[in-house]
């Protein structure tokens, strides 16, 4: 019963490497329809914040004249659009529109008392021009506050009076300044702009407001607040389906603001306006003030190339130089990062990118995709599958059958998360099984199969030492070189098996928008690496429970627990350095720009610099010295990394893939030189270490 069970065990165990093999087939069609979408936007938009440009002109001695001076430097260094507020009292001010008065002002400027029971605000337009385009604009936006507006009028000029504290009407929003707007488009800015939901969603208000866009050539919105339009009031009026239906009527889309917390109301307006979407990176206006200009060329650059980023949004500010006795603004600075060869505009150009309005990406769906990802996902289950036969050998087909019924009724549950969990299983297996097979593949030409090898003296030797081989006799170095090769190369590809299943079953839209995020990377970054260790210290002994019992017995000491805490710190930075959110010093800035500029695409230096080498000399090393072997443990943190890299879906298939092969290549060659320096100080060390005295035998007689 036990034979044939093992039989029908083994069977199993083959049929699911066809199973991920046909998984990975299944998944090239989807990675090559993934790879035409990334191609199908190219253009990138340049956005300014009108409203930061008018608040630096308010510390100038002639602030409209500066304007229109900066808004040819502008059009000039290549910025193409303007992102436009809704617009506030306050603003309009700004802009010299209008001027604001409170009651006490009023009473002063007529000579007629106090009245001690009024707190109102008075607006004067300073031309017939400014009145005719914003008193309906004040007047519309006031009455949606239920705020009664009466006519008002002072020496010739006209205004308002709205009933409410100044204080209050400086925080109503309204409609962008109608005038601003005008201007921009006739200087030939693309307008972008930026609407909120801090008002009751009207239907007709807003499709009229978008009639108007659409007649300027408005083409993208972007919104202010935490919220998109008409996210409050979905749940009586169906808003967010309204406003759905008036962009796409207008042809026009949305942009969504990389780093930031997501804008409620986002996903779904998203999917309902067919993921017309772009995403945005905001330069603020910090950054904007004291990065150097190459600095910030660079940054724009590695964002279009590696976060899919098409819409740039640049702040500014003015600041106090108590050095110079001036008020300074960063226009120039920000003209430099720009302009000239350094500048963004050359670096797009170089990357195959040209400046305009950008566009949506071309997602399409073909009907064979879902087919396809079936057999993708079964694939996912055969992988985690052969990981738990891995440990547990001989459960391969009750394993098998509980994942498909599990995976079942995931994705009844959660569509998103049956499709997330499965490539996180397969992400997490395949750098596993490589790692655990390269483990098996220097027992197997060491101590072989559970027994002791070299000799009555290596026996001896291995008994003294709790029954465990430390050094393994009889391999030449060169030999060794040559098995290493191919171990590394083996078990790379075996990891990079896991990518297939990752791409596959996480192409959709919304991971390449970050509209939804693949959960789990923590995991990814920690599992393979403890598996890995787990499986070095409990199945390369005698026997598992042989291993378990000789870890339990053994005595903790201070070293142990000192041991342990370094581990601890070590595994809490190195996850906070993983996802999007780790940081990094201005020396590593530094160097990731080397690497950047000098290869076209950064290698990950987890991967060059530690993982690969340690692991590629570590196989040398392991097939002679068996403590070598704990250099597998490093060796997975590479294998998961060149995965991870492509959970990261908002960066293009091609350059995720130059990634992994740049870091393969360059960790090789530098764990070539530590192999060399280890031959070297090895050979030194038998030549010329202190040796034993021979034991001499005295003769009689002598």
């Amino acid at each position: 019963m036990r034979q044939n069970w093992q039989y029908w065990n083994r069977k199993a165990t083959a049929a699911l490497c066809i199973l991920v093999i046909i998984g990975i087939i299944a998944a090239l069609p989807i990675a090559a329809n993934r790879w035409k979408i990334e191609r199908s936007s190219k253009q990138v938009d340049i956005v300014f914040d009108y409203r930061d440009l008018v608040q630096v002109a308010a510390y100038k001695a002639r602030p409209q004249q500066y304007i229109q001076d900066e808004l040819v430097k502008m059009r000039t260094a290549g910025i193409g659009s303007m992102a436009i507020f809704e617009t506030s009292l306050q603003e309009l001010k700004w802009e010299g529109r209008l001027s604001i008065y409170g009651s006490d002002t009023i009473s002063d400027l007529e000579g007629k008392p106090l009245n001690k029971d009024e707190n109102f605000t008075y607006v004067l337009f300073n031309s017939k021009a400014d009145e005719d385009a914003l008193r309906p604009v004040i007047e519309e936006t006031f009455k949606l506050w239920d705020i009664p507006v009466a006519p008002w009028s002072f020496k010739g000029s006209n205004g308002l009076v709205m009933q409410t504290p100044v204080e209050d009407a400086m925080l109503k929003a309204m409609q962008p300044d109608p005038l601003a707007v005008q201007m921009l488009h006739d200087a030939g800015f693309r307008i972008v702009p930026r609407l909120s939901d801090r008002v009751t969603y009207n239907a007709a208000e807003v499709d009229k407001l978008l009639d108007s866009y659409q007649e300027i050539g408005v083409t993208r919105i972007l919104f202010d607040g935490n919220a998109v339009k008409g996210y409050g009031d979905n749940a009586e009026q169906k808003s967010l389906t309204l406003f759905a239906d008036s962009l796409n009527k207008h042809g026009i889309g949305i942009a969504t603001i990389e780093n930031s917390k997501p804008q409620q109301g986002m996903n779904t307006l998203a999917y309902l306006t067919h993921y017309n979407v772009a995403r945005l990176y905001s330069l603020p206006d910090k950054d904007a003030a004291g990065m150097k200009p190459i600095d910030i060329a660079d940054r724009f650059q590695l964002a279009v190339k590696d976060r899919s980023i098409r819409m740039f949004y640049i702040n500014a500010a003015p600041a106090s130089n108590a050095a110079k006795s001036t008020i300074t603004d960063p226009m120039e600075n920000i003209y430099n990062s720009l302009q000239g060869e350094d500048g963004f505009l050359a670096k797009m150009d170089k990357l195959g990118f040209t400046a305009g309005p950008a566009e949506k990406f071309d997602y399409t769906s073909p009907s064979w995709q879902k087919p396809l990802k079936a057999i993708v996902a079964l694939g996912a289950i055969a992988f985690i599958t052969l990981l738990i036969q891995a440990f547990l050998p001989g459960v391969a087909i009750p394993v098998f059958l509980l994942g498909l019924i599990g995976s079942a009724g995931l994705y009844v549950v959660s569509k998103s998360i049956f499709e997330q969990g499965l490539a996180l299983g397969a992400a997490i297996s395949a750098p596993t099984l490589a790692v655990i097979w390269a483990i098996r593949r220097v027992r197997t030409h060491t101590v072989g199969s559970r027994r002791s090898i070299g000799g009555a003296d290596d026996a001896a030797a291995a008994r003294a030492n709790g029954g465990i081989l430390w050094i393994f006799p009889g391999i030449t170095a060169g030999r060794r070189f040559l098995m290493a090769i191919a171990i590394f190369a083996t078990t790379s590809l075996i990891s990079l098996c896991g990518i297939p299943f990752v791409v596959g079953l996480l192409n959709n839209i919304t991971y390449k928008l970050v509209l939804e995020q693949f959960r789990g990377v923590s995991m990814l970054h920690l599992v393979p690496i403890g598996l890995s260790a787990l499986y070095l210290l409990l199945y390369t002994g005698d026997s598992v429970i042989g291993n378990l019992r000789r870890l339990l017995k053994m005595q903790i000491t201070v070293l142990w627990v000192g041991a342990a805490a370094v581990l601890g710190v070590a595994a809490m930075y190195y996850l906070s350095r993983t996802g999007n959110e780790g940081s990094a010093s201005s020396i590593e800035l530094t160097f990731r720009n080397f690497l950047e500029n000098t290869f076209g695409v950064r290698p990950r230096t987890k991967e060059f610099l530690l993982s690969h080498p340690l692991f590629f000399a570590g196989i040398f090393l392991a097939l002679r010295y068996r403590a070598a072997w704990v250099l597998f443990i490093v060796g997975a943190m590479g294998q998961l990394s060149m995965v991870d890299t492509f959970a990261h879906i908002h960066t293009p298939l091609s350059i995720s893939l130059i990634r992994d092969l740049l870091g393969l290549a360059l960790g090789a060659l530098i764990g070539l030189v530590l192999m060399g320096i280890w031959q070297v100080l090895e050979g030194a060390w038998k030549r010329w270490a202190p040796r034993k005295p021979a034991k001499t035998t005295l003769k009689s007689g002598a």
